[in-house]
C-alpha cells in the first residue's frame, strides 16, 4: 500500500513539475517575440519567427531610416492589399494610415491574390524609396484601380518599402 501512495505522489509530481517546464518555456518563447509557425502558411524562403518587430514598433523603425539606409528586420501585421494581377506585391499596415510596400526578392514567390485582411509576418529589408509616377501608375493599374484613379497619380511618392524574403500569412 505504501508503495502505491509513494508511487501516486511521484507521479503527481512529476506532472506538476513537466507542466511548469512547459509553461516557463512558452513564456521563455513569448519574451524572445517568437510566434508558433504551425498556424502561417510559407511563401519564399522558411524562416525563424523570433524577434518579431509589431507594426507600430516597424512604423518606428521606418521613421528613423534615411533614403539609402537598409536594416533586416521581421514584422507582424495586416495584410491592406495584395497585387490582384498575380499577387506580387502588397501593402501591410503600419498603423497612422500608413503602410509599407513589399516586394518579393527577385520575384521568387508570390502570395495568394485574396490574401487582404490577413494576418502576416514578412522577414527580409526595410528602407525608403522613392517611387516614380509610372510605377505607381503600374501598381495601380495591378490593384484594378479606375483609369480615373490611376491618371490622377501626377508625383513620385517616398514609401516605406520592404524586400521579403520570406512570408508567413496566418492560415483562415
Amino acid at each position: 500500500m505504501k508503495k502505491i501512495k509513494l508511487f501516486a505522489l511521484m507521479a503527481v509530481l512529476f506532472t506538476g513539475v513537466a507542466a511548469n517546464a512547459q509553461t516557463t518555456a512558452k513564456k521563455e518563447k513569448a519574451a524572445k517575440g517568437m510566434v508558433n509557425t504551425n498556424d502561417y502558411a510559407v511563401f519564399g524562403e522558411k524562416f525563424t519567427a523570433s524577434n518579431v518587430l509589431t507594426e507600430k514598433a516597424m512604423l518606428k523603425k521606418y521613421k528613423s531610416l534615411k533614403k539609402g539606409d537598409t536594416i533586416t528586420v521581421k514584422f507582424k501585421s495586416v495584410i491592406k492589399e495584395v497585387c490582384k494581377k498575380k499577387g506580387c506585391w502588397m501593402n501591410m499596415d503600419l498603423s497612422d494610415n500608413l503602410n509599407s510596400f513589399v516586394r518579393f526578392k527577385d520575384y521568387g514567390f508570390f502570395v495568394p491574390l485574396n490574401a487582404d485582411g490577413s494576418e502576416a509576418i514578412v522577414s527580409g529589408k526595410a528602407y525608403i524609396d522613392v517611387v516614380s509616377v509610372d510605377e505607381l501608375r503600374h501598381y495601380a493599374k495591378d490593384a484594378k484601380k479606375s483609369q480615373d484613379e490611376i491618371n490622377k497619380i501626377t508625383k513620385p511618392k517616398v514609401t516605406y518599402a520592404f524586400q521579403a524574403t520570406g512570408v508567413l500569412i496566418k492560415k483562415s
